[in-house]
């Protein structure tokens, strides 16, 4: 089967010719546009130190694009980082092609932007007609498309279709688009209101449809021919457009299949396609180097190399952040909603960006002076692909790259330390090694090969917590395994043994500790360290913890602190649900409450500040967990997490487990709505569906709410957990089986509170009594 293009029908303006002066100018433009007038240039590259930037750090984009390819998340990806007007980072990666032939992905690959097309063509067009006064925002869209007013839309404005609250459906049945293009415009302007405005938050492909159509009513262009003459040829963006030439469509990334022909340089969407390649929603093809063009125009306040296409004011209304009932957003542009997932969780509250169904996405960031380009052919060549994830994932790289630490300044954790003074404490040890996937040096090289490589001390054996060795499973009774790295036998921790057996031990006389905690009560890792110790200290064996941070930062503290008696695998000591503590500490901690005769030595971090998260450490994200996947779930873990025993699913399954709760039977509009009303502190809640493909409700369709952080400083993970219960058994005191909540809880004051549906200011009051002795517990202990 070959690649070939199929001519798309374009729209005619019959009824609304253009004028002969603009038809000419148009068409000057296209046909003459370099010596017309001199086009601005692209953006030059620059290294990223000389802007400031983290180099190092932008290097972990590759690992992370890469693995998205090894997982077939997508075929292939062009990612591009730009700072201070400058591009620092522009690589291409994998195939834009898999079928018929494997085609090469190149950095100039053409992309069918899908819903970018929103904010860049359209949402852009709309704000430049309000500059010239031909709409307002408060406009009536009946008043400017008569046919839009009926079945209830009659007061619709067009700032309410901007934001995606105006009442529409998101899509409108594609049989609709079986007729002319005119006769689908009339179909779309003609649907019923679905919802009142402003009362609900639905993403509308219509609403934009709607947009594109007020386009080409005021001007007598459609989006297309307007957005050219008035974006895209003024800025010399000369390889985007809608409707590629030949010369581009066959240098675009090939998406999916369609009537027996693939298909390269022919929009995906269906109902784009059915208006003939323009509409809009969706139809912008577009290059990276192109986009960084756009994105620097924005960060620049409408303005590139002399060329005016917004000014500033109109820029600053654009991307202000407007309340939606799911979130905020901008002017045609996300901020923060559940589609944000795309977005970097280290960007500012300035930020706005967008994404498209075919795997691209934009963000800028003007507080950072920061733009994020991921554009990629997810949907080759079966649709199956998902990378809004790791969108949000390269973003998160970009912005820390640029608000971290200078590379000379990294924090060095415990094995960096013990390798750079040449395992000197190490010397004449017979080693056994509690790691996993996690237990890593700066330059990714596992702390068990490097302790297997040094003659100066001998790696006996290996020991594994809870997921095993390499950190992928998610089950109960992991059997031991044999490291093919060291080739050394790995003993189960997290098995038919809890300790380290008789067997284990053989020939070993000191345990070494190299393991990234996440800085809650019931993780278990700390668990397995506890009863390490215990062990250790009953067969007199030294016992060494290389430290690293705790990635939710070493301040900040929360309880309810553990009863005394309800200790377990999953509560190992009487710690607060948020303890703010390293491992290091807190193996100071036991060994001196637990009485226990034990030489302990810790190796401690250097250049840790315990009030940084991970993301300023220059430390890569390295996944602990099969289910804790980036430092946002951290953050929420303590809360969520604590409801984990209970009959609701917390996202396990799903690609963002613990940033949202669910169950089929919830009710999540008004648990959403509870949660609102109790104005948590850098927190939005919004409800959604999900359907988890493992775990808990397993292919159930689960009603829920995701959990949107705005602002880390102020968020409280456990405020949040307590209050989520609390609603629950205020909204579902009979659906929600909260018996198990106090496994991980710890309180039986607080589970009482909980149970009497006492105020939240009890149940707060209450979580926080035993803070303060803890505090002083915990203060003797501290080593940063």
């Amino acid at each position: 089967m070959t690649c070939k293009l199929r001519p798309q029908r374009v729209r005619n303006f019959p009824a609304l010719p253009f004028s002969l002066a603009t038809t000419l100018s148009f068409c000057l433009l296209l046909a003459f546009g370099d010596s017309v007038q001199a086009q601005p240039p692209k953006l030059p590259y620059r290294q990223p130190a000389e802007v400031g930037m983290n180099a190092a750090m932008l290097e972990r984009i590759d690992d992370a694009v890469l693995a998205g390819i090894e997982k077939g998340k997508m075929p292939g990806a062009v990612v591009m980082i730009g700072h201070q007007g400058s591009i620092v980072y522009h690589k291409a990666f994998g195939s834009r092609q898999l079928q018929p032939v494997a085609r090469e992905m190149t950095k100039d690959t053409v992309f069918d932007m899908a819903s970018v097309t929103k904010p860049v063509a359209t949402a852009t067009s709309i704000m430049i007609l309000l500059e010239r006064g031909v709409l307002r925002l408060r406009d009536k869209v009946s008043d400017h498309l008569p046919e839009f007013g009926s079945k209830g839309k009659e007061n619709v404005t067009v700032q309410q279709l901007l934001t995606h609250v105006g009442g529409l459906i998101p899509d409108n049945s594609i049989k609709d688009y079986q007729g002319t293009p005119e006769q689908s415009i009339q179909n779309f302007l003609d649907v019923e209101l679905n919802y009142e405005p402003e009362k609900d938050f639905k993403y509308s492909d219509v609403g934009f449809q709607v947009l594109g159509e007020l386009v080409a009513r005021k001007t007598g262009q459609n989006v297309h021919h307007f957005s050219q003459a008035n974006i895209f040829l003024p800025l010399g963006m000369s390889e985007t457009t809608y409707l590629p030439p030949e010369s581009l469509a066959a240098r675009a990334a090939t998406t999916e299949q369609r009537e027996e022909r693939w298909m390269v340089g022919e929009v995906h969407d269906p109902r784009a396609y059915a208006m003939g390649g323009v509409a809009g929603h969706a139809g912008l093809f577009s290059t990276a180097t192109d986009l960084a063009v756009y994105a620097q125009m924005m960060l620049n306040q409408g303005e590139y190399h002399g060329v005016r296409v917004l000014g500033p004011q109109t820029v600053r209304l654009m991307t202000a952040s407007y309340d939606v009932p799911k979130g905020s957003r901008g002017l045609g542009w996300d901020k923060r909603t559940g589609y944000s997932v795309n977005r970097g969780e280290s960007m500012t509250a300035a930020a706005f960006g967008h994404g498209g169904f075919t795997g691209t996405g934009l963000w800028i960031d003007p507080e950072l002076d920061l733009f994020v380009i991921f554009l990629s052919n997810r949907v080759h060549p079966n649709g199956k692909g998902l990378v809004n994830p790791l969108i949000g994932t390269v973003g998160t790289i970009a912005a820390s790259a640029v608000r971290s630490v200078p590379i000379e300044a990294r924090v060095l954790t415990g094995i960096d330390i013990l390798q750079r003074d040449g395992f000197q404490r190490l010397a004449q040890c017979r080693i056994g090694l509690i790691t996993n996937h996690t237990g890593l040096d700066q330059s990714g090289v596992s702390t068990a090969k490097r302790l297997n490589d040094c003659k100066s001390h001998e790696l006996v054996t290996l020991f594994s917590p809870e997921h095993g060795f390499a950190g992928k499973l998610d089950q109960e009774n992991i059997k031991d395994v044999t490291d093919p790295e060291t080739g050394k036998s790995v003993f189960s921790l997290y098995g038919a043994d809890r300790k380290p057996s008789e067997k284990s031990l053989q020939g070993i006389d000191t345990i070494v500790f190299d393991i990234q905690d996440i800085g809650a009560r019931f993780y278990t890792y700390i668990s397995t360290m506890g009863n390490a110790m215990e062990v250790a200290a009953e067969k007199k064996l030294r016992f060494v913890v290389l430290d690293r941070p705790n990635p939710i930062n070493g301040v900040d503290i929360a309880g309810p602190v553990l009863d005394d008696g309800l200790q377990s695998f999953v509560a190992y000591h009487t710690l607060p649900l948020r303890h703010g503590m390293t491992v290091g500490e807190i193996a100071e901690m036991l060994r001196a409450e637990k009485k226990l005769d034990l030489d302990l030595s810790i190796v401690r971090c250097e250049g840790w500040n315990r009030a940084n998260y991970l993301d300023a450490t220059g430390m890569t994200w390295i996944n602990p967990s099969p289910n804790m996947r980036n430092l946002n779930q951290a953050l929420l873990y303590p809360g969520i997490g604590l409801v984990e025993y209970t009959n609701l699913s917390v996202g396990r399954g799903t690609d963002t487990p613990f940033e949202h709760v669910g169950a089929p039977w919830m009710d999540a509009s008004q648990v959403a709505r509870e949660l609102n009303l109790l104005s948590m502190p850098g927190l939005r809640c919004m409800p959604e569906q999900f359907t988890p493909t493992s775990s808990k409700f397993q292919d159930k369709l689960c009603h829920g709410v995701r959990f949107l952080i705005t602002d880390r400083s102020r968020f409280e993970p456990v405020r949040l957990g307590l209050s989520l219960a609390m609603v629950l058994r205020k909204v579902h005191p009979s659906e929600w089986e909260y018996q198990q909540l106090n496994k991980l809880l710890g309180s039986a004051k607080v589970l009482d509170a909980i149970e009497k549906q006492e105020s939240i200011e009890r149940v707060l009051d209450l979580s926080r009594e035993g803070l303060p002795d803890f505090a002083k517990r915990r203060s003797q202990f501290l080593l940063y």
